[in-house]
């Protein structure tokens, strides 16, 4: 259809041109992904101009799902198991930071790190690390802290169920070191074990969703590039 805009009333023409704006102006905050800190880190949550999250750069493999809730930017695991992982890019050496906390005890999750290539199976799960969440009493390599069924976590230092815990994962080279609420748990040199029978150099990092009947939130997930910093 051909429209003669010099025939338009103006009142018309300036709503017209403002729409224009706010489509670009939305499309413009979707491609917004991740935003980078004053200490190096990027928070791998995008925030659009209005201060809302969302969850550009980010896909999902699997049964099951991830729900944001884009005012608190806090992620809940529903169902699985799957993995919602960070497709924008892949990691070699990097630290992560992230705040987790379970709705019972025997919630489970955990992080994956160094996912290698595009999840198109559960055949990732034998090819990455993933660091546990699961706060039951369990064997040490199955626990919140350890390096999952590859090395036990050292103590238990995982919060009441309910309450927001704090991780820092550090991959550099094959040393994998974990932080849980500022103990350290881990300091370990990788190795295949377990389940895993190789690792790759770089990967994508993971948040897998496990339990159909309990859910683990997310929040504040920063990561830094230790081998190529901004």
């Amino acid at each position: 259809m051909n429209i003669n805009v010099a025939r338009l009333p103006l009142p018309a023409i300036l709503f017209g041109l403002a729409a224009i704006v706010a489509i670009g102006v939305g499309l413009g905050r979707a491609r917004a992904v991740a935003v980078s800190q004053d200490d190096g880190f990027e928070d791998l949550l995008g925030q659009r101009s209005d201060g809302t999250y969302h969850k550009g750069g980010w896909n999902h493999y699997g049964p099951g799902y991830f729900e944001l809730d884009p005012e608190t930017g806090v992620l809940a695991s529903h169902g699985g198991m799957g993995l919602f992982w960070y497709s924008a890019r892949e990691y070699s050496d990097f630290e992560l930071e992230l705040e987790f906390k379970t709705s019972k005890m025997e919630s489970n999750s955990g992080v994956f790190v160094r996912v290698p290539g595009v999840p198109s199976s559960d055949a990732y799960i034998y090819h990455s690390f993933e660091i546990q969440i699961y706060d039951a009493p369990s064997e040490g390599a199955h626990q919140s802290g350890a390096v999952y069924d590859a090395e036990p976590s050292t103590h238990i230092a995982s919060n009441p169920t309910g309450e927001w815990n704090e991780y820092r994962i550090r991959f550099v080279g094959d040393q994998i070191t974990v932080w849980l609420n500022g103990d350290q748990v881990v300091d370990w040199a990788a190795e295949p074990r377990g389940k895993v029978e190789d690792f790759a150099a770089s990967g994508y990092i993971g948040l897998q969703n496990h339990d159909h009947d309990s859910s683990v939130y997310f929040r504040n997930i920063r990561v830094k590039d230790l081998r190529n910093p901004d």
